[in-house]
């Protein structure tokens, strides 16, 4: 289970237009890995961050975290103030407000569809609003903005909450700051309450060095513990990191728990309870454990030589009863050995010899590989023990079985419930959320492993939260509850914790009864517990109500998790009850937005992510008219039941493409800038296309006025794909105009093409040719290449397109299909889509996949001709048309 890590990082920044007469300050606060403050001015007398403070209160787990900050503006003019927070991922805004001349602004939690509704009717206005999603690589971000006036001082106050998780037995709060300027009245406390007693309390990092070591003060008493860091302003240019510009440094603060009853521990209030269970003398259970490494070409460098560090290390760390296999793949599959052998000293050590032989090549079988390691742990599971699975690749499935649904159906048919499959990602390139659900749907859990200096560490971590079974079957059972959390656990770890959660619904209880019930390594486990209520009762004052939001966050957790498994009405079940607790109790989650009304009626919405999307912020110019009136409420990210999209990641949220770039702080919104840029029309405005740059696709459509839609660039993408036919087609989107490189694959055919030069490789030899060469052309069975003026002409089995290199300023690529089966896929994929305009809109409104879609019309250029004509087309979301996520059509490699 993840261990508590936090981080409060402010950051104050200021930037001047002297064409604008305006400067931003910029505060910005990151958590989950650290929290941290940062302070970066062109002119740092223009400023006076005069009070920074950061409060964590942690109560039986359950964490809440205020951070408050005071700033003036000492200029004889107004200027732009940006408040920018990244919070831990696992954690949910809960308040937000900002008080300027003495009045209150308040964010208030709405149904994300009905906060984008109102950010669109204020844009509609004139009114100046804005719109934040992100999620980075450990961290998502809400950001907002407030003009403060000459001399005036403006105050931020941010409240997140968060249910820390027990890991390798410690809980760790991990600040960071970096003011780069010393703040006057900097302080940070944290209050950490456990019931059952705190075992240890220890305070690490770069910040509790030289004189800071002496702002340090931690007090700790039976049940309680204090940390508080008030470094004076001389202090904080002192430390190991620091300088004359500030902090810059980290604390970790550790601390741990009494150990409990082996039945565990029960806390009660306000008619809510939590069961915290951490059993400990129990003997371990042998464990059948195989690890299936990727081994394809994208592995290479770096990601390959941390996954042998790591694996060496976990080799060394199995006991002798343990018994493992190696099992690496590509677009080939490698065993080690044929079955699972004992961690004897001997085998380890040809183990790692393996390991240090593997090198990265090949495409990406995971569907091969994950069905070679069941049957292996199939054939020679071992009696008295436990067999779990451990994947980790970095890419998506590019060669066997590439439909990631029929994979999942695969797997959890192969597996049947027997044993946990976990499965790790490495870096952002793989699509995570195809390996969450293949792990969740196999009692596992999916964890990303960033592409960091410490990603061996990252795996080894991993690995110690898995690496000591000891039960399996984990049943919870309660008299007179209702509303109960997860209560049934697949296995439990050493280091970890169970909590379950619910409401208590019998009033005439006089004691609380829990009975739980495991196997360990040979026997039967049975724990009961009862408790008189008057006992459980918390009587913390304050505290009352900790209970109740813990039982909620959790349950919305636990929703949000399942959800992502399941299809039909207990999908829609499980949402809707995810989204009444988290309007219920203030939560900022995927199904939430913040809606903050600022001074003049600005209207700014904060929305929440989920893993696996990529960092995407946008702020609308005050007067610009956003694309609310051009698509089914905007909402960027995946494609709700209803058609609209509702998570961040890769549309902005005001339906915009915006990734692949960054701009000056001051640059908001660029006309055009795609492949196919707007142009102007006489009878509506243009749609404006994001900051960051997309490029726009035409699509035939079986109506006479064909649709568009935006994908953004700094993608690798799966253009067409025919399982049936062995076809596929990918490209590369990091030109503003077009693809760089474009890739087609038929059965042993590879055809590479760049702006530059051509590679055709036909299954035994490669040739390779320019695009300024004479006409060419190749015929090999079933397959046609023919090449012209700036044009390849491609036959492959029953599919044709044609790649034609446009040269302007930066050349490009651009594919054109002329022919496909109809059971094709890929960004491409679908051909003569059709669709009814609906009359009487006040926006232009298509019934499109028998959803109402908002468009707008535009003029594009159309590059699937040579000449390129300039033409009309509807403006409408790529996910409304493929029912499905871009992020299904990314790939890690051409």
């Amino acid at each position: 289970m993840a261990s508590l890590q936090w981080s409060v990082w402010c950051s104050f920044s200021i930037s001047s237009q002297i064409t604008m007469d305006k400067a931003a300050l910029r505060l910005t606060l990151f958590g989950l890995l650290f929290t941290c403050v940062n302070l970066a001015a062109n002119k740092k007398q223009d400023i006076d961050v005069y009070s920074f403070h950061i409060n964590s209160t942690i109560t039986s787990r359950y964490a809440t975290t205020v951070i408050t900050s005071r700033v003036k503006n000492k200029l004889n003019e107004s200027q732009e103030v940006r408040f920018e927070v990244k919070i831990p991922k696992n954690a949910f805004i809960s308040q937000f407000k900002m008080t300027i001349d003495g009045n209150t602004y308040d964010g208030v939690v709405k149904e994300k569809e009905e906060a984008q509704q109102e950010y669109c009717q204020a844009v509609s206005r004139g009114e100046s609003a804005g719109l934040v999603s992100a999620v980075g690589e450990t961290f998502e971000d809400f950001k907002t903005s407030v003009r403060v006036a000459a001399l005036n001082k403006v105050t931020f106050e941010l409240t997140y909450e968060e249910l820390l998780k027990r890991r390798h037995g410690k809980y760790k709060l991990f600040i960071n700051a970096q003011p780069m300027q010393p703040v006057a009245d900097f302080k940070i406390d944290v209050h950490i309450h456990e019931n059952p007693g705190i075992s240890f309390l220890e305070v690490k990092g770069g910040l509790n060095t030289k004189d800071l070591t002496k702002a340090v003060k931690t007090t700790r008493a039976e049940k309680d513990a204090w940390v508080k860091f008030y470094p004076t302003r001389d202090q904080q240019t002192k430390c190991y990191d620091c300088s004359e510009n500030g902090l810059n440094g980290n604390l970790i603060i550790m601390h741990g728990v009494e150990k409990l009853k082996q039945s565990g521990y029960l806390e009660a209030s306000n008619g809510y309870f939590v069961h915290n269970f951490v059993p400990t003398d129990i003997q371990r259970i042998p464990k059948n454990v195989v690890f299936i490494i990727d081994q394809s070409s994208s592995m290479s460098g770096i990601k390959m030589s941390q996954t042998c560090l790591a694996m060496l290390k976990i080799l060394s760390d199995l006991a002798e009863d343990d018994h493992f296999g190696l099992i690496t793949f590509s677009d080939k599959i490698k065993t080690w050995k044929p079955e699972l052998l004992k961690a004897t000293k001997g085998n380890v050590e040809e183990a790692k010899m393996f390991v240090k032989g593997i090198t990265s090549e090949g495409y990406t079988d995971i569907n091969a590989a994950v069905l070679k390691a069941v049957d292996m742990i199939n054939k020679h599971h071992q009696e008295d023990s436990a067999s779990i699975l451990i994947l980790l690749t970095d890419g998506d499935p590019t060669t066997g079985e590439t439909n990631q649904v029929e994979i999942q159906k695969n797997v959890k048919k192969a597996i049947d419930g027997k044993f946990p499959l976990y499965c790790l990602g490495f870096g952002f390139d793989v699509t995570f959320e195809f390996l969450e659900k293949l792990s969740l749907k196999n009692n596992g859990d999916a964890q990303r492993i960033y592409e960091d200096s410490d990603g061996d560490r990252q795996l080894q971590d991993f690995y110690k939260e898995v690496a000591t079974l000891l039960l399996t079957d984990v049943h919870f059972k309660y008299e007179g509850v209702a509303d109960l959390t997860k209560n049934t656990f697949s296995r439990y770890y050493s280091g970890s914790e169970i909590m379950v959660a619910g409401r208590i619904i019998d009033n005439s209880l006089d004691s609380f009864t829990s009975e739980v019930t495991a196997s360990s390594k040979k026997t039967k486990m049975v724990y009961h517990i009862s408790v008189p209520i008057q006992k459980l009762n918390s009587d913390r004052s304050g505290q009352e109500n900790f209970t109740e939001r813990l039982w909620a966050f959790l349950t919305v957790k636990q929703l949000l998790e399942k959800e992502v498994t399941l299809q039909g009405q207990e999908k829609d079940d499980a949402k809707k009850k995810a989204l009444d607790l988290s309007l219920k109790y203030n939560f900022v989650t995927p199904l939430t937005s913040m809606v903050v009304t600022k001074p003049h009626q600005q209207i700014q919405v904060a929305h929440k992510s989920r893993e696996g999307k990529k960092p995407n912020m946008h702020t609308q110019p005050t007067s610009s008219k956003s694309d609310c009136d051009g698509v089914s409420m905007g909402q960027g990210g995946e494609l709700d039941d209803d058609g609209l999209m509702e998570r961040g990641g890769e549309l902005d949220d005001d339906g915009l493409m915006e990734r692949g770039g960054e701009l000056d702080d001051d640059v908001d919104v660029i006309e055009g800038g795609g492949a196919m840029a707007p142009l102007p029309s006489t009878t509506q405005k243009p749609v404006t296309t994001s900051p960051l740059k997309s490029i726009r696709i035409l699509k035939s459509s079986g109506n006479a006025k064909p649709l568009c839609y935006d994908v953004p660039l700094a993608q690798k993408v799966r253009l067409l794909q025919n399982d049936v036919s062995e076809f596929s087609m990918n490209g590369q989107l990091d030109s503003e105009n077009g693809f760089s490189q474009i890739a087609v694959r038929y059965k042993t055919h590879h055809l590479l093409l760049s702006t530059s030069e051509i590679s055709y490789f036909d299954g035994q030899d490669t040739v390779k040719f320019s695009w300024d060469q004479v006409p060419w052309d190749q015929d090999h069975h079933d397959v046609s290449l023919i090449l012209r003026s700036n044009e390849m002409d491609v036959t492959m089995g029953n599919i044709r397109v044609v790649i034609l290199l446009h040269k302007k300023d930066e050349n490009f690529l651009w594919p054109a299909v002329w022919q496909q089966p109809e059971d094709s896929t890929g960004i491409l994929g679908e051909d003569d889509i059709s669709y009814e305009e609906i009359p009487g809109s006040q926006t232009p409104t298509l019934k499109l996949k028998n959803k109402k879609v908002k468009t707008s019309w535009v003029m594009v250029t159309d590059y699937r001709f040579s000449f390129a004509p300039v033409i009309g087309c509807w403006l409408v979301l790529f996910q409304v048309v493929a029912q499905r996520e871009l992020s299904d059509f990314t790939v890690t490699q051409l």
